[in-house]
């Protein structure tokens, strides 16, 4: 459809989506299956968990490279090179008995991911008008909210019941049928020349693109600060028996707000950026006052939720609204953010835990989210007010 058309290009974008539910699920299944994994493999769970550190690791040094060296490639082939890389990945995944080899697909997988996400929010805005622009990366990115909500529980289920190498299996068939969805559904681009391109650190300078990476970095280093470690700090409240629930509560709550965000993140940017960052404030200001209190807890999931629920989506749509034509090499940049910050949230919320005890990460993520605030507050040019 021709980018100044009045209806969305929902089959194409929801090609986008289902790479991007590939994507999550493929990164974080092993997670929700180390014992499995682990003594097939011949190795211990701990050495099982770092196939989802690799796997981020690879996205975090590639996303960067690679966007600067595809940036005059026409644009469907290199997403279908991406989408194509994971059905080789995880086929390697599914078939391998050799940890070095696993782990060896698992960085690649990391470096195809990297080159995708780099490349999603960019390709939806290209398909549509610039009022459409947000609710298109809305449903670009709605495949990371349903993979963490429905996918990895289904897929932990099912590799659980049938084996995890069928699952990985059934990963590699459903990018091989998205190879084909996506060629049928998505429109191709020219990539940038001449004038158009301009250096990363230029796009780095551009006004707005400095205080978006910074707050997205800050929301997500305290979210995983908290996610990665979320059983420890439910003990005093007696619910880590229960902390599948808790976190399908979260999901629920991250996947029910994409909807408002999708309506409104065009013409509300600003509001809902800082809207979300108090309500992730006062989500940890309440976790923190009431470790030990389970209804307290549980309010304080859903608006955490509902907090973190629509990250992804504002901040891609901002970065995309400052970088303008180079909306490429600016995703790129928030690509490796993002990871940047959940390896480093995880490995601070591991410091946090041994040095001072699971019922203060909260109040670290609290003391995160306060200046992060006031940037987005200041940062007018990132975080614009409303369009009308």
């Amino acid at each position: 459809m021709p980018a100044g058309g009045a209806r969305l290009p929902l089959s194409a974008l929801l090609a986008l989506a289902s790479a991007g539910f590939i994507t999550i699920l493929t990164e974080a299944l092993p997670a929700g299956l180390l014992t499995q994994i682990g003594g097939d493999l011949g190795v211990s769970q701990s050495l099982v968990g770092q196939m989802v550190t690799i796997y981020a690791t690879g996205s975090l040094v590639a996303a960067i490279p690679l966007v600067a060296l595809t940036r005059t490639w026409r644009r469907r082939p290199l997403l279908i090179t991406a989408i194509s890389g994971f059905a080789v990945v995880n086929t390697v995944t599914a078939l391998s008995h050799d940890y070095a080899l696993t782990m060896a697909a698992r960085f690649l997988a990391g470096v195809f991911a990297g080159l995708l996400w780099a490349l999603s929010a960019g390709y939806a805005t290209r398909m549509v008008a610039p009022h459409q622009h947000g609710r298109a990366i809305a449903i670009a990115m709605l495949g990371a909210p349903v993979a963490l909500s429905i996918g990895i529980p289904a897929g932990t289920l099912l590799g659980a019941a049938a084996g995890w190498r069928l699952t990985f299996g059934l990963l590699s068939v459903a990018a091989i049928l998205l190879v084909g969805w996506s060629l049928w559904a998505l429109p191709d681009f020219p990539g940038q020349h001449g004038e158009r391109r301009q250096r990363l650190s230029s796009v780095f300078r551009l006004p707005g693109i400095r205080p978006v990476l910074f707050v997205m970095f800050a929301i997500v280093l305290a979210h995983n600060i908290l996610y990665t470690y979320i059983v420890p700090f439910l003990q005093p409240s007696g619910l880590d028996a229960d902390a599948d629930r808790v976190l399908l509560v979260f999901g629920v709550a991250s996947l029910v707000v994409i909807p408002v965000i999708g309506a409104l993140v065009d013409r509300r940017l600003r509001l809902l950026v800082l809207a979300t960052t108090a309500l992730f404030a006062a989500a940890s200001l309440l976790l923190a006052a009431f470790t030990d209190q389970p209804a307290a807890i549980y309010v304080g999931i859903v608006a955490w939720g509902l907090a973190f629920g629509g990250a992804a989506t504002l901040f891609q749509t901002a970065s995309a609204k400052a970088a303008g034509a180079q909306a490429d090499a600016a995703q790129s940049m928030v690509v490796t953010a993002w990871n940047a910050a959940m390896a480093g949230g995880g490995l601070a919320g591991g410091l946090l835990l041994d040095s001072a005890g699971a019922a203060n990460l909260p109040v670290v993520v609290l003391a995160i989210l306060v200046p992060a605030l006031g940037v987005a507050w200041f940062a007018r040019q990132g975080f614009p007010r409303a369009s009308r």
